[in-house]
């Protein structure tokens, strides 16, 4: 199979196999082809890799802001300059279509610009105690561990990777199984770009090895961890256990968006379909859960599976396509045990696909599907799906419509419709949801705002003007001096 690609790990700039030369392999979604044989780390390699951090530490945290940012805009540079061969990977390893790609790509290139020029993190002084002159300083961790998901591999990387690098930390990154590609070919440039030995260590592996072994590790202060409310519970766990480590979640959804019988229907429609069904579904603040006003229901429903119809489903290396399968045959497995439930629970249901056929499809795509009249207490209403699947529910009065889309335990993000200002705030105001969207909904957010959930959707913020604090202690200092106060 010579255009078989065999990926390494990154320790120390160095590209090496696993310390047991074991592998696992990674195929298409698509095409079921065996794409990649894929270096599986080993409790050794993340000791190796936490090692190379460690003894890195001293020397960049002593490091200028200017000169940490030096690399990190570099490391844009190589991602403006390989965002067609960036595309093409995570489309063969996870099924992202090309097509809507360079959202990634600028993305990432966002914060490897910002992060390289805005890390001057500072404490403050006080004169409040007589005869002390007292001031706080942020200073970094030290080895800090990033898990990062498969759905957005390279929006993940640079999110976490930036930030923490900027404020002087070392980083141990351990890529997603189903999406290890992007990481791989990011992890090739590191010593190009300037990074000293061990500032920039990239794993790829499972959870339960590398993974664990990251959660437990006694000199690892900090982890930044993206995905499921199970597993960042099991971290939790494992971080408690060991060194009460600092950690920052962002996980599961299940996004109510709320359409009042005076929203723009067709504009609801139009973006709520982008939000549940772009990347196949596989957005943890996708709006899986719509309530309309039931005095439009029919209007609304029929607009959306309109829209949703004209999805492009296929080869996601091929342009035009706007979605591809799911990330692999286990999530896809995942959702179809969904359908079996919402087709048995729901009152009826609308599959946009049913009547179509696409020789460019295979065995892992899913048409969009509708759930309609969905009782509240089924698992599809209430477990997040990370699939091309949608529950559209009514609603009555401004009082259950807040009601129903609070009922979960999920609380990352939140949408409304409607053209009344008063009532656009007073229900913002009472959606239990860490982002609210009126008249708009996810992807939709802002570089400058925090980013996170409320309840089962994680803890900590993320932002351009939020991020770096999660990588920085804060240090209190109390120097008594004579002449001062008192």
């Amino acid at each position: 199979m010579p255009n078989l690609i065999q990926t390494q790990l990154l320790i120390n700039n160095k590209l090496v196999s696993a310390s047991d030369n074991g592998t696992f392999d990674l195929f298409s979604p698509h095409t079921g082809d065996l794409v990649a044989k894929v270096a599986e780390a080993t409790i050794d390699d993340v000791n190796n890799a936490v090692n190379a951090a460690q003894a890195a530490f001293p020397a960049w945290s002593a490091l200028s802001p200017q000169q940490r940012g030096a690399p990190l805009k570099k490391l844009a540079e190589m991602h403006i300059a390989e965002r067609d061969e960036l595309a093409r990977l995570d489309a063969i390893a996870m099924g992202k279509p090309i097509s809507s790609h360079g959202v990634d790509v600028n993305y990432a290139v966002t914060q490897y610009n910002y992060f390289a020029e805005a890390a001057y993190p500072q404490g403050h002084t006080s004169l409040n105690s007589p005869g002390f002159l007292n001031m706080s300083l942020r200073q970094p961790f030290g080895v800090v561990a990033i898990i990062i998901p498969w759905n957005a591999p390279l929006i993940f990387l640079a999110k976490k990777v930036a930030p923490a690098l900027a404020a002087g930390n070392c980083v141990v990154v351990k890529s997603s199984e189903k999406a290890p590609l992007t990481p791989w070919k990011v992890s090739q440039w590191v010593e190009k770009c300037g990074f000293p030995p061990g500032v920039i260590n990239v794993l790829s592996g499972h959870g339960q090895v590398s993974g664990q072994a990251l959660s437990e590790h006694m000199r690892i202060r900090a982890l930044s961890f993206t995905g499921s409310t199970r597993t960042g519970r099991a971290i939790a766990i494992a971080a408690a256990k060991s060194n009460l480590k600092k950690v920052v979640f962002e996980l599961g959804g299940k996004s109510p968006a709320l359409i009042f019988e005076d929203a723009d229907i067709e504009q609801a429609a139009k973006e709520t379909e982008f939000s549940i069904n772009t990347n196949s579904g596989q957005q943890c603040f996708a709006s899986s859960r719509i309530y309309v006003q039931d005095s439009i229901k029919d209007k609304f429903i029929e607009a959306f599976t309109r829209i949703a119809k004209a999805r492009k489903l296929g080869d996601p290396t091929m342009p035009g396509i706007n979605q591809g399968p799911q990330a692999d045959k286990v999530q896809y497995d995942t959702v179809q045990k969904f359908l079996a439930v919402g087709r048995e629970d729901a009152g009826s249901t609308i599959d946009t696909g049913a009547n179509t056929t696409n020789k460019d499809t295979s065995a892992c795509h899913i048409h969009p599907v509708i759930f309609t009249d969905v009782p509240e207490d089924s698992r599809i209403t209430k477990e997040e799906i990370f699939g091309p699947v949608v529950v559209i529910n009514t609603f009555a009065t401004e009082s259950e419509a807040i009601a129903k889309a609070n009922d979960t335990e999920y609380g990352l993000y939140a949408s409304l419709y409607t053209k009344d200002l008063e009532r656009a705030l007073r229900v913002a105001k009472k959606l239990e949801s860490g982002m609210l969207g009126v008249n708009c909904t996810s992807p939709t957010n802002s570089w400058d705002l925090p980013f996170g959930g409320w309840k089962g959707s994680g803890t900590g913020r993320e932002s351009l003007l939020d991020s770096m604090d999660h990588y920085l202690e804060h240090k209190s200092i109390y120097v008594r001096v004579n002449g001062i106060g008192g």
